[in-house]
């Protein structure tokens, strides 16, 4: 059988180019997000275009039981997940302080919470099969400091970040690989959903990237079994000079750059 790949937030950006480059590779694909069409037209184009079988399971990690009622789809059609991308994720607009907190809540839910219980409940069986392919898309903004706006954003991404270190470690040996993606400005849909995508347009080009580059970088760390990987060389010049500028120095330029591509409204 046809090894399964369980991918979150796969109807458009780069989750659907996730989705495409492992059928391209002989995956199939379990496909979840919130909508349920778009999953659909992607489940055929992959047929179409590779041949893979995919499960559409329609599903918004955000609400209670979400990761379990995702799991008993695969398990209902008698697969098992053979691979994670914990991709499904959001920028939630505003300060700290002007938020409410039901909506920083969901924001833990969706881009914490139910990223640690998928990779946690999905561990065992891939352990006890040997073999197993984890990658949660963090960002650079998990390695770079706090900017101003979407508060939680980069402590959500640091945490990912920390978490697929940790297990890539404790999985070594078990045929299981763990992979922190950590990509910057990507072609997508995600800054027209949290509404930056005026601010963003204005970066400049080489600060971006394609998502099936960030994906083809991702998918080949992981099977070399790394346990992070920032695609794109102005993305890892970037990271490489936070690493070494002084901490008062990296802030001063966060404040004086967040209002580009962060919203404080």
């Amino acid at each position: 059988m046809r090894k399964l790949m369980l991918v979150t937030g796969a109807s458009a950006g780069i989750g659907a180019a996730f989705a495409r480059a492992y059928a391209a590779r002989g995956w199939d694909l379990a496909l979840t997000a919130r909508r349920a069409d778009r999953l659909e037209a992607l489940a055929a184009e992959l047929k179409t275009a590779h041949g893979a079988s995919s499960l559409v399971i329609p599903a918004d990690l955000a609400a209670s039981g979400a990761v379990d009622a995702i799991l008993e789809g695969v398990a209902a059609q008698g697969r098992v997940v053979d691979g994670v991308v914990n991709n499904a994720g959001y920028g939630l607009g505003g300060t700290f302080g002007t938020t409410q907190w039901a909506e920083q809540a969901t924001f833990i839910q969706v881009m914490v919470t139910s990223v640690a219980e998928l990779a946690h409940k999905a561990l065992p069986g891939m352990t006890a099969r040997r073999f197993g392919r984890i990658i949660n898309v963090a960002s650079v903004a998990g390695i770079l400091p706090g900017a101003r706006g979407h508060t939680l954003y980069a402590a959500s991404k640091a945490f990912l970040i920390k978490m697929s270190q940790s297990m890539n470690l404790e999985c070594e040996g078990t045929g299981v690989h763990v992979t922190a993606l950590c990509p910057g400005f990507t072609y997508s849909e995600f800054h027209d959903v949290n509404g930056t995508r005026g601010q963003v347009s204005q970066m400049p080009r080489w600060m971006w990237q394609e998502a099936d580059e960030v994906v083809e970088a991702a998918i080949a760390a992981n099977e070399a079994g790394q346990a992070t990987v920032v695609p794109g060389g102005a993305n890892r010049a970037i990271t490489g000079l936070a690493k070494v500028l002084p901490e008062g120095v990296l802030l001063g330029i966060m404040r004086a750059q967040s209002a580009r591509f962060r919203r404080t409204d």
